[in-house]
C-alpha cells in the first residue's frame, strides 16, 4: 500500500468511532525565544508597553522602575508570527471610537496571507483585531506576501515584501478605524495569479530575495508629493549575484508605479540589513559584513556615505561620490531597465571571502570570531524618546554592544560613536525602552535588560528564554503527586538545566515546626493607616489568640497588645492610628497598645482596654474598617454597626450607633478599606478612561461602604449615611443549577470582596468551592437605580433585641433587611461562575488597595487576577493550606505566609519570574536527560564542551545543581542518545554514540558509512562510616519567638514540588541528615557498529534495542554480567532510524522518512517481525507508545499525530498494513521530545458534577497523557477525553473559532491550522487554548457564543453546530481540565 506525503493512504480510514482515540492540547508553557520586540502605547496614551513576538504567541509587558520585565498578559495566536511593526497613533488619525484615541495599534503579518491590524482591549484584556487585509493565500510560500514589513516613521505607509520578487504599499486612512487602509498598491500587480508572463515582458527592479527593507524619509521641497509618493530603501539578492544591491526606489500609490531613484551594486563588504535614522531627513544606516554606512539620500540621485567601521574603537570615514545623474524609470511603463541608475558607492573590498565566514549561530564552535573574521551586526534598536541626536544601539555576533549617535545641523551632520559598552552573548533582539532601559536578547539564551547609566550599560534584570528544550524528564519525586520537568535547555555556553513547574513561582523563606495545630484564623495589622509595613500578626486558634510583632523575629507581644488571650478571634484590624480591634463570640475588644509592643504605642505599663458586648447573645462574625466596626450575631440575626468616641486621653468608648434585624443569618462581611492609595487608584483609573465616563455607582462611598454575604443565599452592597441610616445599594441573589436544572447546595458566600479596576464589581467564595464574580447593571441601569434607605432605630426598638422572634418578620427576600418603603435596590449581575475546589473558598487581597490581585484560597492557593475580565486565575506554586495573609516588612516587603501542615510558611511570590522556572548552569549543550531514582539524581548527556572533551555525562543534584560526578567520553566521540536499563537489581546507563566527523544521514534520509558505539556504563555507589551534616542557614530569633525553629532555604531551591520538601525526610531544626555517598560512572564495556547509534531503549524485563543506522538490534545480558552481551535479533528499515520506544512486547521504531512502524519480538523464532507501518511519510523527532496498540509521533513540521492498530488485526498482519491514524495536531513549532505523563482532571470530591452525563469513562487512561517540548521552549500536554466530552467540546471550539470574541486574532482558519500535515478528513486533536478563552468569558458572553453557529465541519459528534449546549457541562469540564493543568 502506497505511502502519501503528509497524508492518510487512500486504503486507511480515520477513526471517529466510539473506539478512536479522544486528545485536548493545552500549551501550558508558551515558547519563550522572542523574535521581535516592540515598544508603544498600547493599552492607553499614558502606558509604556513592550510587546514580545514569539512565533505562535504575543505577550504585552512593562519594563519597571527597578528593571524587571512584568508581564501584562499572553495570548495565543493560532497562527504563526512573521513580522511585527507598530503603528503609532498620529494627530491627524481620528479614532472611530474614543477608546481607541491616542493608542498605538500593532501590524502583524502572519502565515494567515493577511496585514492585520490589533489593538488592546483593556475590558478583555488582550489584543483584538481591528482589521484585516488578505495579501496572499494561507500559508509559508516564498513567493508570496507576507514575509517582512516596515511603516514610515509618521504612520502614512506600509510597506510588505515576500521572501522574494513581491512588494506591496498600502497608505493609511486618517479614520484609523475598519477602513485602516485607504489605498494599496501590489507588485507585481496580479498578486492572486501567475505572473511569469508579466516577468517575462518586465524587467523587475525587484527581482530576487529581499533582505531588508525601510522607508527614508526625504523632504524634497514639494510637500504633497512627499505625502503621496514615499522612498523605499531595499537591500536585495539577486540569483547569481556575489553580492547585494542597496536599491532606493519612489513609489506612486495612486499611479500604481515603482521608479528605482538609485542603486548599488559594486563589489564590497555584503550589505546585510537597512534602518532610517528618526528624526533627521534623508539619513539611513546599512548595516555590511564587517563595517557601517551611514547613508545621506538628501539627494535622493547623488548620495554620499560615511563609513564606521566597529571593529577599529568607533573609527569613521567619510566618503564622498560624484557620479551621473539617471532618470527614474517607472517599471510599469513597459520601459527595460537598460540604464546603470545608481549612486555608486567606492566601497573598499573587505577582501575576506564570505564563503568560510563562520556561522554566527554555531554556539558550540568554541573559535573566537573577533580574531580574523569579518564582524556583523546581528540586531540593532533606536532610543524612544529623542532627546538630542538620535542614538542607536546595535550588538554585533561577538556579543559586543555600541552605540552611535548622530548630529544634525546647518552644515551637516556628524557621528558619535561609543567603545564597548557590554560585552555578553550575541542578540537576536534589540529593544531600547523608556527610562533609558535596552531589552537585549538571545535565541539560544536567557536575555537581560540592561540601563544605560552615565556613558554605561549595567546590568538590571534577566529576561528567562528556556528555549531550546531538546530532551526532559518527568519526576514525581517522594510520590508528591506534583510533577515538575527537569529539561535540557539552551546550547553552548548558556546550556543550563531547568526545572520547570506549574503555577506562580514562590520563594519559600522561612518555615516554623509542626506546632500550630488547631489555627482558625489569621490577620496581619499595621499599627497606623500610613504605615508601609505591618507591625503584628494575630493568630487565633480553637481557644487562645497569640499576637506576635513582625520583623526579623517573631515576638509574642499579647501582653503588650491587650488582646484577650483565652478566646478564639473572630476578626481583628486597625480602627484608627494605634486603635487595635479585636472581634471574639462575646465581646468588641478596642485596644491602645503599649511601646513594648510598638515605638507607637502609648507610655504606659500596660495597655489600655475597653470593650462592648451585646445583651445575652453571642457574636458570630465582624469585620473592622476605617473608623467603623461591624458585628453580626445569629440566633437572633441582628447586625450592629460599632463607633468608638474619645472620653479623655487615652479613654476610648465603644457604642452602637445602629443594630437592625435580619431576615437571613449574615455569613460574611467585608468593609473595603480606604487606604492612601485609593486616591492615587481612583486618579489612574480616571486618567485611564479620560475618554469614558467614569464614575463609581451612585451611593457607593469608599470607607461607608461594605459587603456582606447572607444563607439567603445573597451577596448585597450596604452603605452607612451620615444621618444615620442604611441604604441598600445592590442585592446579588446566588442561585446555581446544575446540568440537570437541580440547585447545588452549599451555594452560602464564605467570604465577599470589593473590586475596583476601570470599573467596581463583587468576588464571593462559597463554601462549596465555587468563585463568583458580580457586576451592576449597565450604564443605562447603573445610575438609575433606587435607593432602599433604612432610618436609625430607636432606643425602644434596640429592646427587641432581647425578646424579639426573628421566625415572625415578614419582609420580603429581595432584601435581608427589614423596608420602610417600596424601593428595590439594584440586581447585581452574575457575569461570571468558577469552582476552583471543594472546600470553601477565602479571599485573601495582597493589599488595602481595591485593584490588587486577590489570592484565592480552597483546596489550594490560586492567584486572582482582578484586572482581568471575567474570572481569571492562576495557581500558586505551594501546596494546600488552611489559611493565608500577606505580610510586609521591610526585610521581606512582598511576603505571604501560609499555614500548612501545621506549620507557618512565610514565602514570596517572585514577580520578577514570569516563568515559574529554576536554572543550573550545566555548560556545553544539554541534549539528554534522565532521572536515576536509585541515587535521586539527574544524568545529564552534554555536548559542544570548551575543554578539549566532545561530549560527557554529568550526575547532577537536582537540588542544588551541583555536578556530583561525570564521564567524559573519548575526544574523537561524541556521545548521541542515552537510556537507563534495569539489570537484576540495579541499573545501568546504555550510552549511543558516533566515531565519525561527518555527516551521518544522508538528505536521502539513508544513513551514511559511519562507526558508532554503545558504552555500557555502571553506578557504583560508594558509601562512608561517616553521615553528613547538611545545615540550612538560619534567621535570627529570640527564644520567645515561634520560629525558632525556622528553617531558611536559599532563593529557589524549594517548591512546592521539590525534593527536599518531602515529609519522607528526616530532619530536625533545618538540619538534614543523609548518608554519606558518591556515585560514580564507570565504563564496564562497549560495542562497535557500523552506523551511528542514535537511540537506545528497554524492552521487556531483559532485553534492550540498539539503534545503528537503518538497523536495530535486541541484545540481553547474559546471566546478568555486564561484560556478556548477545544480539539476539536485528531487523533493518529503509531508512535511518531516529527513534526508539517499547510498551509490553510491541516495539515501535521511528525513522527519517517512512514515519512509525510496528515490530514484534518472536521469542521462539528469535526473530523481529514488522507488523504495521505508517500511512504518511514523516521525519521523526520522537514517539511514545501509550499502550501498545497506540502511538503518539512528533516529526520535525511541528505536527503530532496519534497512530493505533486493531487487536484483530494482529494475527492477520502485514507490513503493508497501515497503522490508522487517529488524530493529529499541529502545533506550529518543532518538537522534539515527547514522553508519557499523568494528569487528572477529576476533582477529589465530584459531588457536584454527577449532575453531568454520566456518559462514558476513561478506564486507565490518567497515565495515558502526553507531554511535549518544543524548539521554542513550549510545553504541551495531550489529556485523553472521553468520546462525550470531546464532542462537547468540539462543538463549542467550533463556536470559538468564528465567534468575534475568540477567533484567531490573525484571520487564521483555525480548523486549517490544526488540520496542516495529513490529508483533510483527520479528526483534530482539541485545541485546549482555543477553548480556555471560554473561561475568560463572562456569562451573557458565553451565552452568545454557544446560541451563534458554528463552522460547519464540526465532525461527525452528536452534537450539531446549531444544537443547544450548555453552559454549566462546558465550564464545569474545562475547569477541571484547567485544575489538572495548573
Amino acid at each position: 500500500m502506497e505511502k502519501t506525503d503528509g497524508g492518510e493512504s487512500t486504503g486507511g480510514r480515520s477513526r471517529s468511532e466510539s473506539n478512536g482515540t479522544h486528545y485536548l492540547a493545552k500549551c501550558v508553557l508558551k515558547g519563550s525565544v522572542v523574535l521581535q520586540a516592540l515598544y508603544g502605547r498600547f493599552r492607553s496614551p499614558f502606558s509604556y508597553d513592550v510587546v514580545f513576538g514569539r512565533e505562535t504567541s504575543l505577550e504585552l509587558a512593562t519594563i519597571g522602575e527597578d528593571g524587571i520585565v512584568q508581564s501584562v498578559c499572553e495570548q495565543s495566536m493560532f497562527g504563526t508570527i512573521k513580522d511585527l511593526a507598530v503603528l503609532h497613533w498620529n494627530d491627524k488619525f481620528r479614532a472611530p471610537i474614543p477608546q481607541m484615541q491616542g493608542k498605538d495599534l500593532l501590524v502583524v503579518l502572519s502565515d494567515s496571507g493577511k496585514l492585520t491590524f490589533l489593538t488592546f482591549s483593556t475590558e478583555m484584556h488582550r489584543f483584538f483585531p481591528l482589521a484585516h487585509i488578505q495579501i496572499s493565500r494561507p500559508g509559508n510560500s516564498r513567493h508570496q506576501l507576507g514575509r517582512m514589513l516596515t511603516i514610515d516613521s509618521n504612520g502614512c505607509f506600509i510597506a510588505v515584501s515576500a521572501y522574494e520578487d513581491r512588494l506591496a504599499l498600502f497608505s493609511t486612512s486618517i479614520s484609523a478605524g475598519s477602513n485602516i487602509v485607504d489605498k494599496k498598491f501590489f507588485y507585481p500587480p496580479e498578486i492572486n495569479e501567475d505572473t511569469s508572463s508579466w516577468r517575462s515582458s518586465h524587467r523587475s527592479p525587484i527581482s530576487g530575495t529581499i533582505w531588508s527593507m525601510c522607508f527614508i524619509s526625504i523632504k524634497t521641497g514639494q510637500v504633497s508629493q512627499d505625502e503621496l509618493n514615499p522612498f523605499l530603501a531595499m537591500i536585495i539578492h539577486r540569483k547569481g549575484a556575489a553580492l547585494n544591491e542597496l536599491l532606493l526606489l519612489r513609489c506612486n500609490i495612486q499611479q500604481h508605479s515603482l521608479y528605482v531613484i538609485s542603486k548599488h551594486s559594486e563589489a564590497g563588504p555584503l550589505a546585510l540589513g537597512v534602518t532610517e535614522v528618526p528624526h533627521i531627513s534623508g539619513l539611513a544606516f546599512v548595516f555590511r559584513l564587517g563595517d557601517i554606512l551611514l547613508m545621506d539620500f538628501r539627494n535622493p540621485r547623488r548620495p554620499c556615505c560615511i563609513r564606521i567601521n566597529p571593529s577599529s574603537n568607533g573609527g569613521i570615514e567619510e566618503h564622498s561620490f560624484s557620479e551621473e545623474s539617471c532618470r527614474s524609470i517607472d517599471v510599469d511603463d513597459e520601459g527595460i531597465f537598460n540604464v546603470a541608475a545608481s549612486a555608486l558607492l567606492e566601497l573598499r573590498d573587505s577582501g575576506m571571502n564570505i564563503s568560510k565566514v563562520d556561522d554566527p549561530m554555531n554556539i558550540d564552535d568554541g573559535s573566537d570570531k573577533s580574531i580574523g573574521s569579518p564582524k556583523i551586526v546581528s540586531s540593532w534598536s533606536w532610543e524612544t524618546h529623542v532627546s538630542a541626536g538620535p542614538k542607536l544601539i546595535f550588538c554585533l555576533d561577538t556579543g559586543e554592544l555600541f552605540i552611535v549617535e548622530v548630529h544634525a545641523d546647518l552644515e551637516g551632520f556628524c557621528i558619535n560613536m561609543s567603545e564597548c559598552l557590554y560585552r555578553g552573548l550575541p542578540c537576536k533582539t534589540l529593544l531600547w525602552a523608556t527610562g533609558g532601559f535596552i531589552a537585549a536578547l538571545t535565541e539560544m539564551g536567557d536575555g537581560m535588560v540592561l540601563k544605560l547609566e552615565n556613558g554605561r550599560l549595567l546590568y538590571e534584570s534577566t529576561i528567562e528564554n528556556i528555549a531550546p528544550i531538546l530532551d526532559f524528564s518527568i519526576v514525581d519525586c517522594h510520590d508528591e503527586k506534583q510533577n515538575q520537568i527537569f529539561a535540557c535547555s539552551g546550547m553552548g555556553p548558556e546550556g543550563s538545566l531547568r526545572i520547570i513547574r506549574s503555577g506562580i513561582s514562590v520563594e519559600k523563606l522561612l518555615r516554623t515546626a509542626p506546632i500550630y495545630r488547631g489555627i482558625t484564623g489569621m490577620w496581619t495589622v499595621r499599627m497606623k493607616e500610613s504605615d508601609k509595613f505591618h507591625s503584628f500578626l494575630v493568630l487565633s486558634f480553637v481557644e487562645e489568640t497569640r499576637v506576635l510583632s513582625v520583623g526579623l523575629s517573631f515576638i509574642d507581644v499579647g501582653d503588650a497588645v491587650g488582646f484577650q488571650p483565652d478566646v478564639c478571634t473572630l476578626a481583628c484590624g486597625l480602627l484608627a492610628d494605634g486603635l487595635l480591634v479585636q472581634i471574639h463570640r462575646m465581646e468588641v475588644r478596642l485596644c491602645l497598645p503599649t511601646t513594648s509592643a510598638h515605638s507607637e504605642g502609648i507610655s504606659l505599663s500596660a495597655p489600655v482596654c475597653t470593650s462592648w458586648c451585646p445583651n445575652n447573645v453571642t457574636i458570630s462574625l465582624g469585620a473592622v474598617g476605617h473608623n467603623l466596626i461591624i458585628v453580626a450575631t445569629s440566633n437572633p440575626c441582628f447586625l450592629y454597626i460599632l463607633g468608638v468616641r474619645l472620653l479623655s486621653t487615652h479613654q476610648y468608648e465603644i457604642y452602637d450607633v445602629q443594630h437592625i434585624r435580619l431576615q437571613n443569618e449574615i455569613s460574611c462581611v467585608s468593609i473595603p478599606r480606604k487606604s492612601f492609595e485609593y486616591e492615587h487608584l481612583v486618579s489612574k483609573i480616571d486618567s485611564a478612561n479620560r475618554y469614558n465616563d467614569f464614575a463609581l455607582p451612585k451611593g457607593v462611598e469608599i470607607g461607608k461602604t461594605f459587603i456582606i454575604g447572607t444563607h439567603q443565599p445573597s451577596v448585597e452592597v450596604i452603605s452607612l449615611t451620615s444621618d444615620g441610616c442604611f441604604r441598600i445599594l445592590a442585592v446579588g441573589v446566588i442561585s446555581i443549577t446544575n446540568a440537570l436544572g437541580i440547585p447545588l447546595s452549599g451555594c452560602i458566600p464564605q467570604d465577599v470582596r470589593l473590586v475596583l479596576v476601570d470599573h467596581l464589581y463583587i468576588l464571593s467564595g462559597l463554601r462549596n468551592g465555587m468563585l463568583l464574580r458580580f457586576e451592576w447593571p449597565t450604564l443605562d441601569s447603573t445610575y438609575q437605580f433606587k435607593e432602599t434607605l433604612i432610618p436609625h432605630f430607636s432606643k425602644k426598638d434596640n429592646l427587641l433585641l432581647n425578646d424579639s422572634d426573628p421566625t415572625e418578620l415578614p419582609y420580603s427576600a429581595v432584601s435581608m433587611m427589614e423596608k420602610v418603603d417600596d424601593y428595590t435596590p439594584v440586581n447585581l449581575q452574575l457575569v461570571a461562575i468558577r469552582r476552583i475546589g471543594v472546600t470553601p473558598v477565602f479571599l485573601v487581597p495582597l493589599c488595602d488597595s481595591l485593584d490588587t490581585d486577590i489570592i484565592s484560597l480552597s483546596d489550594r492557593p490560586w492567584l486572582l487576577h482582578s484586572a482581568r475580565q471575567s474570572l481569571a486565575y492562576t495557581s500558586i506554586s505551594f501546596q494546600p493550606a488552611t489559611h493565608v495573609t500577606p505580610v510586609c516588612s521591610a526585610d521581606c516587603p512582598r511576603g505571604i505566609l501560609f499555614v500548612a501542615e501545621n506549620c507557618l510558611h512565610l514565602v514570596e511570590m517572585v514577580y520578577s519570574k514570569r516563568l515559574n522556572v529554576q536554572k543550573f548552569n550545566i555548560g556545553g549543550t544539554p541534549r539528554k536527560i534522565l532521572y536515576h531514582s536509585g541515587s535521586k539524581t539527574l544524568l545529564i548527556l552534554s555536548t559542544g564542551l570548551y575543554d578539549g572533551c566532545s561530549s560527557e555525562i554529568c550526575c547532577v543534584d537536582p537540588l542544588s545543581g551541583s555536578i556530583l560526578s561525570t564521564f567524559k567520553c573519548d575526544p574523537s566521540e561524541m556521545a548521541k542518545c542515552m537510556q537507563l536499563v534495569t539489570v537484576g537489581n540495579e541499573q545501568i546507563l546504555l550510552v549511543g554514540t558516533s566515531q565519525s566527523t561527518g555527516r551521518a544521514i544522508m538528505p536521502s534520509g539513508e544513513a551514511e558509512s559511519a562507526k558508532g558505539r554503545l558504552l555500557v556504563i555502571a553506578l557504583e555507589h560508594h558509601t562512608s562510616d561517616n553521615t553528613s551534616l547538611i545545615s540550612c542557614s538560619k534567621v535570627g530569633s529570640t527564644s520567645a519567638s515561634p520560629f525558632r525553629e525556622i528553617v531558611g532555604y536559599a532563593a529557589e531551591q524549594l517548591s512546592s514540588s521539590s525534593i527536599c520538601s518531602s515529609p519522607d525526610e528526616d530532619s530536625c531544626e533545618g538540619v538534614k541528615f543523609e548518608e554519606t555517598g558518591i556515585w560514580h560512572l564507570r565504563q564496564v564495556a562497549a560495542i562497535t557498529f557500523s552506523g551511528v547509534v542514535f537511540s537506545v531503549c528497554p524492552y521487556l524485563d531483559r532485553y534492550f534495542l540498539v539503534s545503528a543506522g537503518n538497523i536495530f538490534h535486541l541484545y540481553g545480558f547474559l546471566n546478568e554480567n555486564l561484560q556478556r552481551m548477545r544480539r539476539f535479533a536485528s531487523a533493518r528499515t529503509r531508512f535511518t532510524i531516529t527513534a526508539l520506544a517499547t510498551c509490553y512486547t510491541r516495539i515501535v521504531v521511528g525513522d527519517c522518512r517512512d514515519g512509525v512502524l510496528f515490530f514484534f519480538y518472536q521469542e521462539d523464532q528469535k526473530k523481529l517481525e514488522q507488523l504495521f507501518c505508517d500511512p504518511v511519510q514523516r521525519l521523526v523527532a520522537d514517539c511514545a507508545l501509550v499502550d501498545p496498540n497506540t502511538v503518539v509521533v512528533s516529526d520535525r513540521r511541528g505536527n503530532i499525530s496519534v497512530l493505533s492498530c486493531s487487536r484483530y488485526f494482529e494475527d492477520s498482519a502485514s507490513p503493508e498494513s497501515n497503522l490508522t491514524l487517529d488524530c493529529s495536531y499541529n502545533i506550529g513549532e518543532t518538537v522534539m521530545s515527547i514522553r508519557k505523563g499523568s494528569f487528572s482532571y477529576k476533582f477529589p470530591v465530584d459531588d457536584v458534577l454527577k449532575g453531568m452525563d454520566g456518559g462514558e469513562t476513561v478506564p486507565n487512561q490518567v497515565h495515558n497523557s502526553i507531554v511535549a517540548c518544543t524548539l521554542l521552549g513550549s510545553v504541551m500536554v495531550f489529556i485523553p477525553i472521553t468520546r462525550e466530552e470531546h464532542e462537547l467540546l468540539e462543538a463549542v471550539q467550533a463556536r470559538l473559532a468564528v465567534h468575534p470574541l475568540t477567533s484567531p486574532v490573525l484571520g487564521n482558519d483555525h480548523r486549517e491550522f490544526r488540520g496542516r500535515g495529513p490529508k483533510a478528513g483527520v479528526p483534530t486533536i482539541l485545541d485546549g487554548d482555543m477553548l480556555a478563552q471560554f473561561l475568560e468569558l463572562t456569562s451573557v458572553q458565553q451565552e452568545a457564543v454557544l446560541s451563534s453557529s458554528g463552522s460547519s465541519d464540526t465532525g461527525s459528534g452528536s452534537h450539531s453546530a446549531n444544537s443547544p449546549i450548555s453552559i454549566n457541562q462546558v465550564v464545569q469540564l474545562l475547569e477541571r481540565v484547567h485544575h489538572a493543568l495548573n
